[in-house]
């Protein structure tokens, strides 16, 4: 169920049998020569979708800009800054809170979000105590990655052995060639690529990584390898929320 395809009398009554609804979380980013742009976003909504449709949840829009300033030295890249996240993932919360959603499990795309979700989570549970808000101290929040499951971490292993690498990585890429086969790219790579430094400012991750690529190889990445991650995701994920949902 698509929060943006209901009307509010739809989720009012989906509201009398659950609280709980899923967030996408990804990126607009660069993902090396052969990855889209959008590549986490795409990734965190197909997944999150997936999802819904399995265990019959809602499932809120997608938030497809992220924290990536260490990617802006590559065009096309859009990020924002920690503390104007943390301003939105926080509003976006307290609006459903108050129409009386209480679990928000963030499905994510990007690594990068990661200590500014736990940030933002932190900052929203102090706003809620200080608002009076009926079942606010019942609000929880839980990030899933998706690239984390560890069915998703096998089958890479398997797969790239030690050129799944930590970013443009094949496992992410196959899973954009299965949801947008018709948007496939290809461009030569080099066999020589980075990996294992440090991530500071802009301009210096891309004198370190000049392609973009952290130790992956995205020519290895199939449709039918993206079949594959999106089914375990799928099935981890809905496992996980459900569990969120019933936790106390």
């Amino acid at each position: 169920m698509l929060l943006h395809l209901s009307t509010w009398p739809e989720v009012e009554v989906y509201l009398n049998r659950s609280q709980g609804i899923i967030f996408p979380i990804g990126s607009t980013e660069q993902h090396g020569p052969t990855g889209l742009i959008g590549t986490d976003a795409i990734c965190a909504q197909a997944i999150a979708r997936g999802v819904g449709e399995a265990i019959d949840a809602m499932v809120a829009p997608t938030i497809n800009v992220g924290m990536a300033l260490h990617h802006t030295a590559f065009p096309g890249t859009i990020s924002l800054r920690p503390s104007t996240m943390i301003q939105l993932i926080r509003d976006y919360i307290l609006c459903l809170a108050r129409a009386g959603f209480t679990k928000f499990f963030f499905i994510n795309g990007h690594g990068g979000n990661i200590a500014t979700l736990k940030a933002a989570f932190s900052e929203t549970y102090a706003h809620l105590a200080d608002l009076n808000i009926p079942n606010a101290q019942l609000v929880q929040c839980q990030v899933g990655n998706w690239f984390m499951c560890s069915s998703v971490y096998k089958l890479a292993k398997e797969l790239y052995k030690d050129q799944e690498g930590s970013h443009a990585t094949p496992s992410e890429v196959a899973l954009t060639q299965y949801v947008y086969p018709e948007a496939i790219k290809q461009a030569p790579l080099s066999d020589q690529v980075a990996s294992g430094h440090p991530i500071y400012g802009a301009t210096d991750f891309r004198n370190r990584y000049p392609d973009g690529r952290m130790g992956s190889n995205p020519a290895l990445a199939t449709p039918e390898h993206g079949k594959q991650f999106y089914e375990l995701a799928v099935k981890e994920l809905s496992n996980g929320y459900l569990e969120f949902l019933n936790a106390n």
